[in-house]
């Protein structure tokens, strides 16, 4: 009888922050929510079920010829690259902007195998369905971890490679225990409205908060509301395990594509803090220092630093995040 009070308090305690921050229940596959382009579908049969691939397409009247996959990152999904898509189109580029399985308008699949080189074919197979041959790849957070294996397994299609403040950059599991999937699926379960926003206050805008920051706290909350959320938990706790147990660092210098990295140095975004002591937290995602070792790693590289910027250049500071872009892209 007990538990059952306390599951009554949980639910009255979420719908009442709900109310209070005006969130909206979000389908688990976003189909009341508008994405900034028409977004798409892919079929794909992978690991013996049918799952559907959203994707954005779009190609600009003026179109230069050259292509640019956008790959989102965790907690994210393609909408983020509105302004970003917006920039590159006006430009000639024509732009992609897939969700990853188990992310944003795509399938949420009840069991799935994740790895950075099944999301690269699931990749290659949308470009293939697109006609094209040739992409610059730019990835942020996780997907620059999953820029980076798409780079190191197609280099015939990557022209260029950007890395936007891109997670992977370190192996965690030489200082954070492992946790199994079940751990973090009970943390993920037990998310609220106000813990998606405290840990996008603090790890993204160093304490500092916007209205236009609200909607990204609203996509992954509005989740929460929905009966079904187990899910958007489960295949949250998986790609936890994949970033966690398959680390790209150490083939940074087998990248053959000409690639840019741009740096928040205020990022200090790291996998599993919380499971490791203070001192050892404090040598965890150290990115003015990490952006440098990257940079050295990686034989055809550039390197741009935004001072005082996280781990979200592309929101926190558009106009310093989009030109070194634009320019690496020109040449």
């Amino acid at each position: 009888m007990k538990s059952v009070f306390f599951f009554l308090f949980i639910t009255l305690s979420l719908s009442l922050s709900a109310q209070q921050n005006n969130l909206k229940w979000l389908d688990l596959m976003l189909a009341n929510y508008d994405y900034p382009f028409p977004a798409k579908h892919l079929s794909l049969h992978v690991q013996q079920q049918d799952l559907k691939m959203a994707y954005m397409d779009v190609t600009p009247q003026n179109h230069n010829g050259k292509n640019v996959l956008l790959l989102h990152g965790k907690n994210f999904n393609g909408a983020y690259w509105e302004s970003t898509a917006k920039a590159l189109t006006e430009r000639g580029y024509r732009v992609i902007m897939p969700d990853q399985i188990g992310f944003g308008k795509s399938s949420k699949p009840a069991y799935f195998h994740y790895t950075f080189q099944l999301l690269a074919e699931n990749t290659i197979q949308l470009l293939d369905s697109l006609g094209i041959s040739k992409t610059a790849v730019l990835g942020h957070s996780m997907g620059g971890m999953l820029a980076t294996r798409f780079a190191l397994m197609f280099p015939e299609i990557t022209e260029k490679l950007i890395l936007v403040s891109p997670i992977g950059l370190e192996d965690w599991k030489l200082k954070v225990p492992y946790k199994s999937v079940d751990w973090w699926y009970q943390r993920e379960l037990s998310k609220t409205y106000d813990d998606i926003k405290s840990y996008q206050k603090s790890s993204y805008y160093d304490g500092k908060w916007k209205p236009e920051y609200d909607r990204w706290v609203n996509l992954l909350a509005g989740w929460t509301l929905n009966s079904g959320y187990e899910r958007i938990a489960w295949n949250a706790a998986l790609t936890y395990d994949m970033i966690f147990t398959q680390p790209v660092v150490y083939e940074f210098q087998d990248i053959e594509a000409p690639t840019l990295l741009i740096i928040g140095t205020r990022d200090r975004t790291a996998l599993g803090k919380q499971l490791v002591s203070e001192e050892v937290r404090l040598t965890m995602g150290l990115y003015d220092e990490l952006g440098k070792a990257t940079h050295q790693k990686i034989p055809d590289s550039k390197l741009v630093e935004l001072d005082g910027i996280g781990h979200l250049p592309h929101i926190e500071s558009f106009e310093r995040y989009i030109q070194p872009l634009l320019n690496f892209l020109d040449e």
